[in-house]
Formats: C-alpha cells, sequence, structure tokens
C-alpha cells in the first residue's frame, strides 16, 4: 500500500489520479478521432484540389482558406454553440472534435495537393502508357510516392491538432488541461502539476513523432 501525505505533490498526484487518468485518455481519444477524421477527409479534398473539375475545386479551395483563416476557439465556438442555435444537439466533446477536425482537414488539404504536385508529370504519362486508368494511377503510382511527402508535415500537423484539444477545455470537455487547473484549484501546486501536464503532452507528441518516424522508413523505398 502506498502512503502519501496530504500536501506532497506525490500525495495530490495520488488523490487527484483518477480524473488525470480520465483526462489523458479523453485526450489521447480526442487527439485520435482529429487527426484520423481531418487526415482522411484532407487527403479526399486534396485529391480533388488536383484532379476534380474547376466548379468542385473552387468550392475546396473556399473551405480551405477559410477554415485556415479562421482560428481554432472560433470553430470551437461556432460549432458548439451554432450547432444548439439551429436545434442540433451535439455534445461538446464530439462539437470540439468536428471543430478541429475541420481545421485538421483543411491544412492536410493544401499538404496533399502540394505533394501530389511535386510528383513529376512523367510519372502519370508513364502509368497513362501502360494503360492504367484514373483509379489505379492515383492509387498505385501517384499517392504512394506523394505519402512520402506528406510524412513530415503530417507529423506537424498531428503535433498542432493535439496542443488545439486544450482549447476545448473552454466548452467543458475535461481534458488534460481542464484536470490540471481542477488540481491546481485545489491544492495551488502550480508549477508542478502544469509541468506533469506538460510531459504528459510531451509523451503524446513524441509517440507521434515516432510513428512519423517509422512511416518515413515505410515509404524511404519510393523513389523515382
Amino acid at each position: 500500500m502506498f502512503s502519501f501525505e496530504r500536501g506532497t505533490f506525490l500525495g495530490e498526484v495520488w488523490i487527484a489520479r483518477f480524473s488525470l487518468m480520465n483526462a489523458m485518455a479523453t485526450t489521447v481519444e480526442l487527439s485520435f478521432y482529429i487527426i484520423v477524421s481531418g487526415t482522411l477527409l484532407g487527403a479526399l479534398l486534396g485529391v480533388v484540389l488536383v484532379y476534380a473539375a474547376w466548379p468542385f475545386r473552387l468550392l475546396v479551395r473556399v473551405y480551405v482558406d477559410v477554415m485556415r483563416g479562421i482560428p481554432v476557439l472560433v470553430l470551437i465556438f461556432f460549432w458548439f454553440f451554432g450547432l444548439a442555435f439551429f436545434k442540433i444537439h451535439v455534445s461538446a466533446f464530439w462539437s470540439g472534435v468536428m471543430a478541429i477536425g475541420a481545421f485538421c482537414a483543411a491544412h492536410m488539404a493544401e499538404t496533399v495537393r502540394g505533394a501530389i504536385q511535386s510528383i513529376p508529370q512523367g510519372q502519370t504519362e508513364a502509368a497513362k502508357a501502360i494503360g492504367m486508368t484514373f483509379v489505379p494511377r492515383l492509387w498505385y503510382v501517384i499517392l504512394p510516392q506523394a505519402a512520402r511527402r506528406v510524412v513530415p508535415p503530417w507529423v506537424n500537423t498531428a503535433v498542432e491538432m493535439v496542443k488545439a484539444t486544450t482549447l476545448l477545455s473552454i466548452i467543458g470537455v475535461v481534458e488534460l488541461l481542464l484536470a490540471t487547473q481542477q488540481a491546481v484549484a485545489r491544492n495551488y501546486m502550480i508549477i508542478e502539476f502544469y509541468l506533469a501536464a506538460a510531459f504528459c503532452f510531451f509523451v503524446i507528441n513524441f509517440t507521434l513523432s515516432q510513428i512519423g518516424a517509422y512511416l518515413e522508413r515505410r515509404f524511404a523505398y519510393m523513389r523515382y
């Protein structure tokens, strides 16, 4: 059995252990949904920006520029309070996922667009020469080569999305920052608890960077 005296840092952490662990799990869950949804939607929008007819490209371009030009906090308030105004009831958790996920998708769309357009035209012409139609050409030739160039900025975007989850405390989502603030309000150990929260965010983002490094090695054979 552990015995911690109240008033020590470890003792306060032990007292707040369940709320902090739940908040850590919430931060990881938020980050997962935001990054996955933003990556998938962003990849689709990036392809549309390159290959779709001009009306669709225009619509996606407007979406990307608007999303990238609006502060994340404004998007969070819009999704949380705006949906409620239209009688659409969505929890604060999912409002946050949709708001930050939409922001992530806009950035990923621009990243994917740039990666695809950086592939030499000769690769596309070679695929056409052997009779590949658009979808196989895109799936087997263009996207695998573009993936090598997408991974580094994807890691940067993913890390920023993890840090953006702290803004959801404004609408009442008990993620790691809000749980830390609640703990600090009880014990006034400001430096200790915020350093602990910073370490937790470092662990999450370091894990993402390692995933990115693995993906870079995985796609390293894709050369032209």
